[in-house]
This record gives C-alpha cells, sequence and structure tokens, in this order.
C-alpha cells in the first residue's frame, strides 16, 4: 500500500462501528465527526475577525493597516509551521498533535481577548496560527485515514467543514462582536475547549507511521512538477481570496451585524459551491478546466467589487464565495493526489507555499490603497487570480498526466483501505 495512504493512518479507532460498504459523508465513525467538528470551529477563527476589524481598530486605536497584522501574523506562523507538523504528529501521534494544536488555540484565542494593544493581540494571533497550523494539517490526515468511503468522501467532509467554519465565523464575530470586540476570542476559546473534550473522548491514538516525517520533506516534496505547480497556482490564488476576506470588510465598512450577515452569505455560497457544485463541475468539465475557469470568474468578480457602487460590492463579496468555494475543493484534490508524496508531506509543503500569500495579502493590501488608492488592492488581486489560472493553463499537460497516473492507484489504494478497516 502507498505510503501516501498508510503513513498516517490506522483507519477507524477502537469502538467506532460502520457499514463500510455503504460508507460516504454522512456514515462515518464518531471520531471522524469529531475531529471534523473541531475542524469547523478551527476553521471560524479565520474569519472570526472579519466583521468586528473596525470595532478592534476603534477599541484599541489602530490603523486598518496595523490591524490587518491580525491575519499577517496569523498566517505566516501558518505557513511556516507547516514544515513541522508532519515532523511532530510522525512522533507523537496524531491524536496528540490534534490535542496540543487545540490546547495552543485555547490558550491564545483566551489571551486574545484580553489584549491591550494592538501588538499584543497581533502577537496572540501568531501563537493561536501555530496552534491552528498543528490541528488543521492533522485533522485532514485523520479524517482522509479514518473516514468511511475513501479519500473522495474525507475530502468532501473536510471542505464541509471548511466551509461552515467560513460561514459561521463571521456569524459568531458579529453577534459576540457588537457587545464587545473581546467577546468573540472568548467565545471561540470556548468552542475550542469543548473540541477538544471531544478529540479526547471520542478519537482513539492511531499508529504512528513506519517512517518519521523530516522537517526538509515537505519541501522535498515540492520538487515534484505537479505539486510545485498546485502549490504556485495556488499561492496566487490565496492573495486573492484574503484580499477580499481581510481588505473587504474596510472597504464595506459596515456594522459588525451587517457585516456578519454578508460574510456569512458568503460563507455558505463557499460550502455550497466546495461541496455539492465543485464535484458535479469536475465530473463533467475537469479538474483543470474548471479551475482555470473558476479563477477567471474570480478576478472578474475582484474587478467589478473594487469599481462598483456599495451594493455592487456587497454582491460581488458574497457571489466571491462560490468560485472561492470551487477552487478550495480542486486544489485540495490536486494537492492531494497530483504527486506520489505521503498525502500529509505533500499537504504540508502545498500548505506552506499558499499560506505565505494569506499572509502578504492582509499587508500590501491597505498599504497598496496608501500609495494609491481604494481600487488598486483589488485591481492587484484580479491579476493574482489570473496569474493562478496561467500557471494551471502553462503545466495543464503535465498537471493531467500525473494527476491521471495516480488516480487509479489511489482509488485501490482507498478500496484496499476500507476492505481492511
Amino acid at each position: 500500500m502507498n505510503s501516501g495512504t498508510a503513513e498516517h493512518t490506522g483507519g477507524p479507532a477502537e469502538g467506532d462501528t460502520f457499514d463500510a460498504g455503504a460508507g460516504g459523508p454522512l456514515r462515518q465513525p464518531k471520531a471522524v465527526w469529531a475531529t471534523a467538528g473541531a475542524s469547523v470551529v478551527a476553521f471560524m477563527g479565520i474569519g472570526l475577525v472579519d466583521p468586528i476589524l473596525p470595532s478592534i481598530a476603534k477599541g484599541l486605536d489602530a490603523t486598518a493597516g496595523q490591524v490587518s497584522l491580525l491575519f499577517t501574523s496569523y498566517f505566516l506562523i501558518t505557513a511556516v509551521a507547516m514544515l513541522v507538523t508532519g515532523f511532530v504528529s510522525s512522533r507523537i501521534g496524531g491524536r496528540r498533535t490534534l490535542l496540543l494544536g487545540l490546547a495552543l488555540v485555547v490558550v491564545f484565542a483566551g489571551l486574545s481577548g484580553t489584549s491591550g494593544s494592538v501588538g499584543e493581540l497581533v502577537g496572540f494571533r501568531a501563537g493561536w496560527g501555530l496552534g491552528n497550523a498543528l490541528f488543521v494539517s492533522t485533522a485532514l490526515a485523520v479524517i482522509v485515514g479514518a473516514a468511511a468511503g475513501g479519500s473522495a468522501a474525507a475530502i468532501l467532509l473536510y471542505e464541509s467543514a471548511l466551509g461552515l467554519g467560513m460561514a459561521c465565523g463571521p456569524l459568531l464575530g458579529a453577534l459576540l462582536g457588537d457587545a464587545s470586540w473581546r467577546y468573540p476570542f472568548f467565545g471561540t476559546a470556548v468552542l475550542m475547549a469543548i473540541g477538544f473534550l471531544c478529540i479526547t473522548a471520542f478519537l482513539k491514538e492511531q499508529p504512528k507511521p513506519a517512517r518519521k516525517t523530516g522537517l526538509l520533506d515537505p519541501i522535498k516534496a515540492l520538487g515534484h512538477g505537479g505539486l510545485a505547480s498546485v502549490a504556485a497556482s495556488a499561492f496566487f490564488y490565496n492573495y486573492t481570496f484574503f484580499t477580499v476576506l481581510a481588505f473587504t470588510p474596510f472597504v464595506l465598512n459596515m456594522s459588525p451585524y451587517r457585516s456578519g450577515a454578508v460574510f456569512f452569505a458568503w460563507g455558505l455560497l463557499l460550502a455550497v459551491f466546495s461541496v455539492l457544485v465543485a464535484p458535479r463541475l469536475q465530473a463533467r468539465f475537469g479538474s483543470l478546466k474548471v479551475l482555470g475557469g473558476s479563477l477567471v470568474l474570480l478576478a472578474a468578480d475582484v474587478l467589478v467589487l473594487g469599481y462598483g457602487s456599495h451594493t455592487t460590492a456587497v454582491v460581488c463579496t458574497i457571489l466571491s464565495g462560490a468560485f472561492i468555494g470551487v477552487n478550495n475543493t480542486v486544489y485540495t484534490e490536486l494537492a492531494l493526489g497530483v504527486s506520489d508524496a505521503p498525502r500529509p508531506v505533500a499537504s504540508a509543503g502545498y500548505n506552506f507555499v499558499r499560506w505565505f500569500a494569506a499572509a502578504a495579502a492582509p499587508f500590501f493590501a491597505p498599504r497598496i490603497e496608501g500609495w494609491t488608492d481604494i481600487h488598486i488592492p483589488f485591481v492587484v488581486a484580479a491579476v493574482t487570480a489570473v496569474l493562478g489560472a496561467v500557471v494551471v493553463l502553462v503545466r495543464r499537460k503535465s498537471l493531467t498526466h500525473e494527476a491521471e497516473e495516480l488516480e487509479t492507484r489511489h482509488a485501490t489504494e482507498d478500496s484496499v483501505a476500507v476492505f481492511a478497516n
């Protein structure tokens, strides 16, 4: 069996029973549901601050550029931490890595709510990013390993958690943030503590991999042309993604409730299109055509967002969730299936590259506005989305060949894993 499946999985934990033959996204062991539930809260932490960014700036007497560093510190640490997640989990096990990540998020989310300055808050968000990196990267491996129905069902379940978390994060931030910008951070700490208890109760320790992951393994995995191409395209895409997520709230300049409602609708579209629409589009047109087309449409949407009226900006912000949902699903599947590297290693290398763009966009967007005007950050975001599509176009033959070559192998491995479980 390929190490991409076997190295991080041990099948469902003891005590989990299900009908493997009828496995699917909704028929899963308790361990999978506990991990997916905690993943929802982890992804909520990304968009949680969106509707309260102006409130944080006002409460801490900070500028938009300073507050945007909440995203930059979070994702910069997340990117670097991707190099150590596999190193840690291959030595202490998936369950302990999940619990360590959750514990760090609980601590630093709680500390974020006590911040007395924007500098403190940025620092605590960095610690939060470390915990989130440990949890999120390991959660995908655990879900893929323990889920019924093979990797396709597991990825859809993971993307469902991502979409639901991205939708509910702004809503929670708005509801709690209307009273005080500090409450969403305390609320996240409580929810992650509940996730910690659920993982403790329902997820049994899985066997450690036969081979420990080295610190440089994710970097070495990027030597594969297909994975490097996916990561490069995702880098440009994520700059666009996080320009929308981190910069648009300042452009819309709404109350926490209204901003939360906008990004809740955005997140719902993201969830629906990632789980329901993307697989159907892929089946009909193929992953690369869907990805390239979605990136171009996202570029057009962001451009209109930047130059349209306030109402147009709201509509385009919500609509971008559809394109982002499609892109997230396709990128995840390509990253896990385009190379023969173990899936946790391939995922770590891919995320190491793309999260740097998530750190860069919130830093540069408000500064580009200061150097030029409010429209240009969206022009840059539109250009980066097109660049992502160009990478897919230029590398399409290699990506198609390598993905198809491994598709049959992975499908066979998933069938063997389900049978063995």
